[in-house]
């Protein structure tokens, strides 16, 4: 089950459970938007995977057991701001390859 990590880890801008701007890459690491796009160019600076707009958990438990209050979001933010210039170069290597294929 997906973390929801409760802010971006570049900029620790506060991302909720139903922020529409959390991105994540398939190892869960957490951006917003802006950092995603303005600064690591969709090459996730620990993986180097891309990413993707993270799914928001429902509030209201339509199903037994599975909602947002019963499996709340993490609390526990993880804030280590990229270096811009070695991610500059690590991503100029490979952000013309499609995530895909990455």
């Amino acid at each position: 089950m997906l973390a929801l990590r409760p802010t971006c880890e570049h900029c620790d801008k506060s991302l909720p459970a139903d922020s529409t701007e959390a991105m994540i890459c398939s190892y869960e690491c957490t951006f917003c938007q802006a950092c995603v796009q303005e600064i690591l160019e969709n090459v996730c600076p620990n993986c180097g995977g891309g990413f993707v707009n993270r799914p928001i958990r429902p509030k209201t438990a339509w199903r037994p057991h599975v909602s947002l209050e019963l499996q709340p979001a993490s609390k526990n933010p993880l804030h280590k701001p990229v270096d811009i210039e070695a991610h500059k170069a690590f991503a100029a290597e490979i952000k013309h390859i499609p995530p895909e294929k990455r």
